[in-house]
């Protein structure tokens, strides 16, 4: 007998080639862990029924707000809403923001459907105003419905989710755009070849970035999605930043030889998801999407509340009438005695996402301020981060990013002390272009839990814990998160009067003397670094730039 569904919304000639139905019929667990690795393994992804019963207990187990609609209000509506129109030409709501239906083996009834479940989602859930991913799950739980009315009911629960640790689906464009702006942080992190693949060949890398919603919802191959799914249903949206790392992760190592163009380099990763059964399977995706060590998902919800934050302070909340609201360095603005606008877009690359949305702003240049420490400092007190740069008289580039106001330094009654958080990093442009990060976000078993006793040796100093964790920036990388076995590794940042320091333990990133005259670099313990260029320099230029919010300028 078939599965329910099966025959009413679903090309069966398709279906046969995409699915078996080959697994076991039942699933007997109940423990979360059990359910999480039985998920990861695929145990219901043979049986189409099976799948569509645990889908249907999953779903109703999503805790939801006290008035959800169901079945029987989609009974109600439908017709009303619907009218006389035929399904194929009805329209879809606004919120999916012009994102096509994926056919998923449907047939016209079943294109159909999507499309009336949509509209009729519209207009249960007026809250909702941007959520393109929506046609993508309509479309899958349309195979494991009875009927339309079930198929409403189970996407309406996804949806009225209230459970604020269990996060399903973005809802609004400052989600979606929080969301984007996570990813490339993530990225930025656990993807650093395929980072710097796509910094070379993009105009705008986080444009590229952005359309990762796309790739998993909508580009995957129904067989590959649905096995996403399985795994997103039981633990959350966390999943879906995993599988969208593991995908830029294999493209790259497919392309990575190969010729990218900067304008079809979105295209080509689009290409590359559609074709994704010539690269790799289902569980080989899935298992490199786990083997990625990412922090915790209540870590991943502070970023993305951070990231938020931002955007709202921007005053970008809504989608916006230009084509993009991510912010490039403008060529007709920017001017660097040190660095190209080329250059410049790849450092900006590099940095959290929420300060990318800024545009550089020249604080300090030796060669209009001179060449004074003294003269350094005032110039950059009072913003926070910073960018230094360093050119020398061989004409190699380096530099940092500072997370940390220079005037944190006045703390230390003049001594030489550290400060600063787990964002800033060192990094080399010419000859060769080499960033290096933290050495913890690399090797997070360097870390402990954090106690609330007062630990035997001095945590690095770092500012109080403000009480709003929106407040916290980029949490999961800030060193003030961590108990650190010794404070080696968390040297990020010190000026005196003679000189300015950058990474420390076993050696020093970077060293400036008070003149700005001469510098040295070599590996230090929490960059674990290469030598960002001669290991005794003679400095021709040095700037700091800070991060203009546009309204401003």
């Amino acid at each position: 007998m078939d599965p329910p569904g099966y025959n009413c919304f679903v090309d069966r000639d398709k279906m046969d080639a995409a699915v078996q139905d080959l697994g076991p019929k039942e699933l007997s667990c109940t423990e979360l862990q059990e359910l999480k690795q039985l998920a990861r393994q695929g145990y219901w992804a043979r049986s189409y029924a099976l799948r569509g019963k645990v889908y249907q207990r999953l779903i109703r187990d999503i805790p939801c707000r006290t008035v959800t609609p169901d079945a029987s209000v989609y009974s109600d509506i439908v017709g009303k809403i619907v009218g006389k129109h035929s399904t194929s030409s009805l329209p879809l709501p606004e919120f999916v923001d012009n994102t096509q239906v994926p056919s998923y083996c449907l047939n016209p009834r079943g294109e159909g459907a999507v499309r009336k479940i949509l509209l009729c989602i519209a207009n249960q859930f007026p809250d909702v105003s941007f959520c393109p991913a929506l046609p993508a799950v309509v479309a899958l739980l349309l195979h494991y419905s009875t009927d339309e009315a079930q198929c409403f009911e189970n996407a309406c629960r996804i949806l009225a989710c209230n459970d604020p640790s269990r996060k399903l689906m973005d809802q609004s464009f400052l989600a979606f755009e929080s969301s984007c702006m996570t990813f490339g942080d993530l990225v930025n992190k656990y993807c650093q070849a395929a980072h710097k693949l796509m910094v070379a060949v993009s105009e705008d890398v986080l444009q590229v970035y952005a359309d990762w919603q796309r790739w998993l919802f909508g580009e995957l191959p129904l067989n590959y999605f649905a096995r996403v799914f399985d795994v997103f249903l039981v633990e959350g949206y966390k999943v879906l930043y995993r599988v969208a790392l593991a995908i830029l992760k294999f493209f790259h190592k497919v392309r990575a030889g190969q010729p990218l163009e900067s304008d079809s380099v979105k295209q080509d990763i689009r290409a590359f998801v559609r074709d994704i059964a010539k690269t790799v399977s289902p569980e080989k995706l899935l298992e490199k999407a786990f083997a990625i060590r990412l922090f915790s998902r209540k870590e991943i919800q502070l970023l993305q509340m951070a990231n938020e934050k931002a955007l709202k302070q921007k005053g970008i909340t809504v989608k916006q009438k230009r084509q993009f609201v991510h912010l490039a360095v403008h060529a007709e603005n920017f001017h660097s005695e040190i660095v190209s606008v080329k250059e410049m877009r790849d450092i900006w690359s590099w940095v959290p996402e929420r300060f990318a949305l800024c545009q550089p702003l020249l604080l300090f240049s030796s060669l209009q301020h001179g060449y004074s420490l003294t003269r350094f400092y005032f110039q950059c007190e009072g913003h926070e981060p910073t960018l230094l740069l360093i050119k020398t008289t061989h004409k190699e580039v380096c530099g940092a990013y500072l997370s940390t106001d220079w005037s944190e330094r006045n703390k230390f009654g003049g001594k030489v002390a550290f400060f600063g958080t787990g964002e800033c990093f060192v990094f080399r442009l010419q000859p060769e272009v080499q960033r290096y990060e933290w050495v913890v976000i690399k090797h997070p078993e360097l870390t402990k839990p954090v106690s609330l006793e007062v630990p035997a040796t001095p945590s690095p100093p770092c500012r109080p814990v403000s009480s709003d964790p929106a407040d916290r920036l980029s949490p999961f990388l800030a060193a003030r998160h961590f108990n650190l076995p010794s404070k080696t590794e968390s040297m990020f940042m010190a000026g005196g009067n003679d000189c300015l320091i950058i990474g420390g333990g076993g050696g020093q990133a970077l060293y400036i003397d008070g003149d700005l005259n001469r510098g040295r670099t070599g590996h230090c313990d929490t960059f674990n670094n290469q030598p960002l260029c001669s290991e005794n320099f003679l400095i021709a230029a040095v700037e700091a730039w800070g991060f203009q919010d546009p309204d401003t300028q």
